[in-house]
């Protein structure tokens, strides 16, 4: 009868940790899915990333939100109809040091470029991805695996909140300067990236 006991005991104990460990699972897995306000002097944008299916892109982006580094940066590259870029330049178009090294491309993640998605940025290389990344304004099918050059771009999160801040940022007046295109003749600077939680989390 005794062994019985502690039998039981030790079942009830291990069912209590099991059910312990598996709300710990639960709380990494929605922690996984951060959600990050970027402040805009046209307005808040709130986007949540997607750990899931975009692991790299969402741990290069959110050391850059915490670093503060998208402070002063601005969305330099505007086009009405197809997407707005930000996070790698100051409000005088010069890069902004501290830009860390490139990450893989996780283009073939199955997420697609829909209007109001967030996907890193690159170059002609597609492991060049670093600190920029656009929303598209736009269904750009064509952006995803494979593209038009063999691997598309990475989508790694969503606009959950702001997406009329997204729109009148669409919209604004753009011009060439410095060499660059379609950069908004009235600087929009990015004034803060923060992480949310508690109450702030967009449902």
């Amino acid at each position: 009868m005794h062994a019985q006991k502690q039998s039981r005991r030790a079942l009830l104990t291990h069912l209590a940790a099991a059910a312990l460990a598996i709300g710990f699972a639960g709380h990494a897995f929605a922690a996984d899915n951060p959600q990050v306000a970027i402040k805009t002097t046209m307005g808040e944008i709130v986007v949540e990333l997607d750990a899931e299916h975009a692991p790299k892109s969402t741990a290069n982006f959110m050391q850059y939100v915490k670093s503060g580094f998208y402070k002063g940066t601005v969305f330099h590259r505007v086009i009405d109809g197809f997407m707005i870029q930000a996070g790698g330049y100051t409000e005088k178009l010069v890069d902004k040091p501290g830009v860390r090294k490139p990450i893989p491309s996780e283009s073939k993640n199955g997420l697609s470029n829909k209007p109001y998605t967030l996907a890193m940025a690159r170059t002609d290389n597609p492991n060049s991805a670093t600190s920029q990344f656009f929303i598209n304004v736009n269904d750009n099918a064509g952006l995803d695996y494979p593209g038009q050059d063999g691997y598309g771009y990475t989508v790694f999160g969503r606009v959950v909140k702001g997406q009329e801040t997204v729109d009148k940022i669409k919209g604004v007046m753009v011009d060439d300067m410095r060499g660059m295109q379609n950069v908004p003749v009235t600087p929009i600077v990015i004034q803060s990236t923060t992480v949310l939680g508690g109450d702030r989390l967009v449902k």
